[in-house]
């Protein structure tokens, strides 16, 4: 059992490790490409602090522990909205921006509420399969959600060129291809060492697998973000964060969930469904704490009510 814990922590620091790199590397190749900070920011860098979940979609995929993706997709983002916003706000009082509020959120509800759709639309009573038609459905909503601020960004690449030769001449090409590889690989073998072990775990204890990709496995592939979303607040710079952090929900959603389903059929039992519609209740009161009390700000007090709202959640799974 201590090996298998051991493991899972050494799994940990590759992803965290790995998404750093993969990160670093991939910023500089954009940037020496002369890509807009913009567009690396909706890009590059909301996929590199995605990427461990995206990683152990595709290897719980691909050994079958299919719980696992959709425990991590759903804890994750009951993660980034409940435990690590409700920090942020703790620590600092967020202002939300004008573009989360009107637009991010809103397709952050309507994310979930789409799943759930899908399952009324299969007419069935007792279990819900999300299959590879499912999943490309969802594949492309990302990309459709990704999308245009792609293309409002891309026209404004030619001026960057310009502006940025002299800025990107110093950044060394091969050695940022190098850290981006190197970052993919450790990403690859701490997501093999997570999900292995905690399946281990699961099966030693006879804990389900949902529970596991639920608690433990979620909040670990949601450390990336916890991390750059209190170093941003510390620097009282939460815009990027709290932008990364609703993305990350929609990405999890409509990527993670629509390559899992693409590669293997994700069954949806009925503690699934349940998760799934206190993800769209969380979201809904992230959006509406923005006309309560002080308008367009997570006050403290708003930040512990989400931090109360994960601690009953988690204390539920478990009892």
């Amino acid at each position: 059992m201590f090996f298998y814990i051991l493991m899972i922590i050494i799994g940990f620091l590759l992803l965290v490790l790995g998404a750093d790199l993969l990160v670093k590397g991939a910023s500089n190749i954009a940037k020496k490409f002369h890509i807009t900070e913009m567009l690396i920011g909706l890009t590059i860098v909301a996929i590199g602090t995605s990427a461990p979940e995206l990683i152990i979609t595709i290897t719980s995929a691909n050994s079958g522990a299919t719980d696992l993706i959709i425990g991590n997709a759903i804890g994750s983002n009951l993660c980034n909205l409940l435990l690590i916003l409700g920090l942020m706000a703790i620590i600092h009082p967020i202002i939300i921006d004008k573009e989360v509020r009107k637009i991010h959120l809103p397709i952050a509800i309507l994310a979930p509420i789409i799943l759930l759709i899908m399952e009324i639309l299969q007419i069935r009573s007792e279990q819900f399969n999300l299959d590879k038609a499912d999943g490309i459905i969802l594949i492309i909503l990302f990309e459709l959600y990704f999308l245009y601020p792609i293309i409002k960004e891309i026209k404004g690449i030619v001026k960057t060129i310009k502006e940025d030769n002299e800025k990107t001449s110093n950044i060394n090409l091969f050695k940022s291809i190098f850290i981006f590889i190197v970052g993919v690989i450790l990403l690859k073998y701490g997501g093999d060492f997570v999900v292995d072990n905690a399946t281990n775990i699961a099966e030693q204890l006879n804990v389900p697998e949902r529970v596991i990709g639920l608690t433990i496995i979620a909040i670990g592939t949601a450390i990336p973000e916890l991390v750059t979303s209190i170093i941003a607040v510390l620097k009282k710079d939460t815009d990027l964060a709290v932008g990364n952090l609703v993305g990350s929900c929609i990405f999890n959603i409509f990527l993670i969930l629509g390559v899992g389903a693409s590669i293997t059929p994700l069954e949806f039992s009925t503690e699934f469904n349940q998760n799934l519609i206190l993800l769209i209740i969380s979201t809904f009161i992230v959006w509406l704490f923005n006309f309560i009390g002080k308008k367009n700000v997570l006050t403290r007090s708003k930040g512990f009510i989400l931090l109360l709202i994960f601690g009953v959640y988690i204390l539920k799974l478990f009892v």
